[in-house]
């Protein structure tokens, strides 16, 4: 099963909590991270199966108009990023967020 990653970058915190929590519910997917750009800009990084991924992201696209000045800046999904990007970039699955991956799967990971 291809682990793909989605992201949604907003303007505002409020907007990218909505995002993450309609993200989470929509779909089979796990909330592995956040990044503070800087002027207002916050992404929200989820993991999980392609077509989930995709599912989860419409919903969190769509739950930002909830929001009042909330604003979608960029929104953006790979089906299944090379091993090197998680090791450099914060869209691997941590320690912290395993339990939850656990959950969304069904099936523990590999070692534990």
């Amino acid at each position: 099963m291809p682990i793909a990653v989605g992201m949604i970058e907003t303007l505002g915190f409020p907007a990218v909590v909505e995002a993450a929590d309609a993200m989470v519910k929509a779909a089979r997917v796990t909330l592995v991270g956040y990044e503070k750009i800087g002027s207002g800009r916050v992404t929200v990084i989820i993991r999980g199966d392609v077509s989930e991924v995709q599912a989860s992201v419409a919903a969190g696209i769509e739950n930002v108009k909830r929001v009042n000045g909330g604003q979608v800046l960029s929104t953006h999904i790979i089906a299944r990023p090379h091993e090197n990007l998680e090791f450099v970039l914060p869209i691997r699955y941590t320690e912290a967020v395993e339990q939850f991956r656990e959950s969304v799967s069904g099936i523990r990971p590999y070692g534990r």
